[in-house]
């Protein structure tokens, strides 16, 4: 298995996280249901830092042909970091939801901006 994070710094660029959320409300999620071989793929937000990025979860190696990169798209640039690691090991814990698919602010009706605290964590509602 293997993980690949891209982050972009959002400072100098016309996006921010509030519309880059719109864009995912906008069908970009929807893309990535079929695409071979990916196992989960989180958006997220660092509003503290004004960042915003991608985790993702392949089987083995990603395929060559995946769906367009939206947000270098609108961000007008790469990535600002990208890595890609080996899994060594997986486990998942014991948990209340049936599945992941649907949550996060992005699919609530009225989301309003979230705010997290380095080393606190901030809860997920699902509405």
């Amino acid at each position: 298995m293997r993980v690949d994070i891209a982050w972009w710094d959002l400072d100098g660029s016309p996006q921010t996280i509030d519309s880059l959320r719109e864009y995912l409300r906008d069908g970009t999620v929807d893309a990535w249901h079929e695409v071979p071989g990916l196992r989960l793929k989180l958006w997220m937000a660092d509003r503290q830092r004004n960042r915003w990025g991608a985790v993702m979860l392949w089987e083995a190696d990603r395929p060559a042909d995946l769906p367009a990169n939206r947000a270098a798209e609108l961000i007008g640039r790469p990535p600002t970091h990208r890595t890609r690691f080996d899994v060594e090991a997986t486990v998942e814990g014991a948990y209340a939801l049936r599945e992941l698919q649907g949550l996060g602010p992005v699919f609530a009706l009225t989301a309003a901006p979230t705010t997290s605290t380095p080393g606190k964590e901030t809860p997920c509602t699902n509405t």
